[in-house]
């Protein structure tokens, strides 16, 4: 099944206003198939590069002969974090004959780990985040529990058989820890990555503790955190950061830590099926990572995500900010019977009386917990967001 990506109308959009425009996900998260979809339907004539063919890096071996003699072409490049060398040389060749929608470069790192791209092509590419598959791309087709059970690469989710689901995910993540993160230039054990990955993992939601990552794998602090940066840089792992209002209270500075998808998240603690998430301790944190990462992978690009959380006790799961001014909160309540605590509305307060939606599994209809608090269910997420002007589809 070929889904509706929601990423399709913002790459078009980017063609149009960018020589080159860089898709970056995870590995296996769809970036191909969107491109070759539209290589299919739009521009037939475009040339398809993988970086991972001998055949097709060879093509490359004259890079700049053979983009110069391609220049009418939209020419799709992937796996470019194999030849980060390509960066410089595609400024040149675009400053030759600046035209938009020239060159579309897939890549499984961030514009951090692809440092170069920023540098030497700025002002000549747009990036695009595509993110694992999304309640919007996969309804009314399949559930929203299913989603946060299998996680949102495509080819497992599609899998229908749950022990190879689970099987496909193990494999997916020794082949991240084993070739991929080298790729990317991380030198390390895959099995001090997979138990770092496995310690995230038990601190899903939670604020990071850099020391008692360290104590428990025996790792120096600042190579702990070097690891880190290459999970994030990765799209594996998400450090959400924390708001600081302008208020005299004590406000928690250390960020919260996740595994960005929860079929990744559910394998790691051999999570398999149904049953085993419903009998599982975590599963709260694993609603709220599923939901933040709903949230996060629809927001305008002018939106910024963080939590918020004093001292005292004052929290919200998420809160959405414009211009550097909170404008709405959201707290993940997995129970269709929340427990709104005080710190809720005073966290609201705290950030200028801003709305607040608590997000609950499928509570029937939506309803006021007080002037500030609204209930509402997770299928109507989506709803609120558009309302607030907060997403686009």
């Amino acid at each position: 099944m070929d889904f509706n990506r929601i990423e399709t109308k913002k790459l078009m959009r980017y063609l149009g206003a960018y020589p080159c425009v860089a898709i970056l996900g995870p590995r296996q998260v769809g970036k191909t198939t969107l491109v070759k979809m539209l290589q299919s339907d739009v521009f037939p004539e475009a040339i398809y590069l993988d970086l991972e063919s001998d055949e097709d890096s060879q093509k490359l071996s004259n890079a700049e002969q053979y983009f110069n003699q391609r220049q009418d072409k939209l020419i799709i490049i992937d796996e470019i974090q194999r030849n980060p060398g390509l960066f410089p040389l595609l400024r040149s060749v675009i400053d030759r004959k600046r035209t938009n929608g020239r060159f579309i470069l897939l890549g499984s790192a961030s514009p951090e780990l692809l440092a170069q791209s920023s540098e030497t092509l700025a002002g000549r590419i747009a990036y695009l985040e595509m993110h694992p598959l999304l309640f919007e791309e996969i309804k009314p087709h399949y559930s929203f529990d299913d989603l946060w059970l299998k996680g949102g690469f495509p080819n497992i989710f599609l899998q229908q058989d749950a022990t190879l689901c689970f099987d496909m995910k193990v494999q997916f993540i020794q082949t991240y820890l084993e070739r991929e993160l080298p790729i990317l230039g991380l030198s390390a054990s895959p099995v001090v990555l997979k138990n770092l990955l496995k310690i995230v993992a038990h601190s899903q939601g939670q604020l990071v503790s850099y020391t008692d990552f360290s104590n428990a794998l025996g790792v120096e602090i600042n190579t702990i955190k070097r690891y880190l940066d290459y999970f994030e840089n990765a799209f594996l792992i998400r450090r959400l950061q924390p708001f600081f209002a302008n208020s005299k209270k004590r406000i928690v500075k250390s960020p919260k830590i996740f595994i960005r998808d929860t079929g990744i998240f559910h394998t790691l603690f051999n999570i398999e099926n149904r049953e085993d998430l419903d009998g599982f301790v975590g599963k709260g944190h694993s609603w709220e990572s599923f939901v933040i990462q709903q949230v996060i992978g629809l927001l305008k690009p002018n939106i910024s995500a963080y939590f918020y959380r004093t001292q005292d006790g004052s929290e919200l799961d998420l809160v959405l900010v414009k211009g550097g001014e909170p404008v709405l909160g959201i707290e993940v309540k997995h129970s269709n019977a929340p427990k709104i605590t005080k710190g809720t509305t005073v966290a609201s307060q705290d950030l200028g009386n801003i709305p607040v939606l608590a997000v609950t599994h499928s509570v029937s209809e939506d309803y006021s917990h007080n002037e500030l608090v609204t209930i509402t269910a997770f299928d109507r997420l989506q709803f609120h967001l558009m309302q607030h002007k907060l997403i686009e589809i």
